[in-house]
């Protein structure tokens, strides 16, 4: 029998539909179009599984081809899958990505809508609630992100899954993983949030026990990228890991803060890293809980090589290390 999940990733499985280097995935042929199977929660789940970590991925997807290939990866990853919801009316969504000449990325609209959106936005909350209930006793984390929060039924599965963990003392990982064409499909791909998308994220803001946000994210909602100062203006002082791509991580958990560089690294495809990067932070706290209150360096330098092996492919769940392949990076970066 597989082992009892530790982390339970609650939220999207998604494609990414990756554009040529330079160029519009909307305009495209498909030849030089790349899909691959995403969605911030089943990457981490995914990326958790490989590394040796059980994992459990909640979430929904469509009765279509995209949908039966991300339950047979899951399935073949060894991810749990009690959570997982199907949509027959409602097709797996499709992102359109955009690649720069060196391969950073940015997200623009959707494809596949029907006229009654997609199966991620219709994640029901009581099936959400019975899958979870019997996970929680061996659990040690519920891994989130913002994007649910976009749409009124997996808005209602998520706050049922807060309420859950809450009651079973089980500690929520927050990736904010603010995405704006999600809330907005005419936003601007670099919009910040509005008021009314902060107001909704507040609450899990303040359940967190750690919060990961890149860069520009913590500047629109703590107003400052020094995670020193995020954790003292949140009530219940979470752990804090603020990314900033390719230039550096920063993190405060308890009396224990620093820096580091990211590591240089030559990059196909940066889909997914900061994914792999929380995967890899959460593995390392599953197996020494301790560090969300001490800290350590290790874990953040564990966490980034996740991160820095992933842009090597294309996509985001292909080129996720395991736990060898990991400590064999950072053996050879000294």
């Amino acid at each position: 029998m597989a082992a009892a999940p530790q982390v339970i990733c609650l939220g999207e499985a998604l494609v990414d539909r990756l554009g040529p280097l330079g160029g519009d995935p909307t305009t495209a042929p498909p030849d030089q179009c790349d899909d691959r199977l995403g969605g911030a929660p089943a990457n981490v789940a995914c990326a958790l599984a490989r590394l040796g970590t059980p994992a459990a991925f909640v979430g929904r997807l469509g009765c279509d081809p995209i949908g039966d290939a991300f339950s047979r990866l899951l399935a073949e990853r060894g991810v749990h899958l009690s959570g997982l919801q199907r949509d027959a009316s409602r097709p797996t969504r499709i992102v359109l990505v955009r690649r720069d000449a060196t391969g950073d990325r940015s997200f623009g609209g959707f494809a596949g809508d029907r006229g009654e959106g997609f199966a991620d936005q219709a994640l029901d909350a009581t099936a959400v609630d019975a899958a979870l209930q019997p996970l929680l006793a061996e659990a040690r984390w519920l891994q989130v992100g913002t994007i649910p929060l976009a749409s009124p039924a997996s808005a209602s599965a998520l706050e049922a899954a807060v309420r859950l963990v809450a009651a079973a003392e089980v500690p929520i990982a927050l990736d904010v993983n603010w995405r704006p064409t999600f809330w907005d499909p005419a936003a601007a791909a670099a919009a910040g949030p509005p008021d009314a998308a902060v107001a909704l994220m507040r609450p899990l803001l303040q359940r967190a026990a750690l919060i990961k946000l890149a860069a520009e994210e913590a500047q629109w909602l703590f107003g400052s990228s020094d995670p020193a100062v995020i954790r003292a203006s949140v009530p219940q002082q979470p752990a804090v890991v603020v990314t900033d791509g390719g230039a550096q991580v920063a993190w405060c958990f308890g009396a224990s803060s620093g820096v580091m560089p990211a590591y240089s690294v030559p990059v196909v495809d940066s889909t997914g890293a900061g994914d792999a990067f929380l995967a890899g932070l959460l593995h390392q706290l599953c197996s020494q809980p301790q560090l969300l209150e001490a800290g350590s360096a290790e874990a953040v330098r564990f966490a980034s090589a996740c991160g820095a092996l992933v842009c090597g492919g294309a996509g985001a769940i292909d080129p996720q290390p395991t736990d060898a392949q990991v400590e064999a990076f950072l053996a050879a970066s000294l």
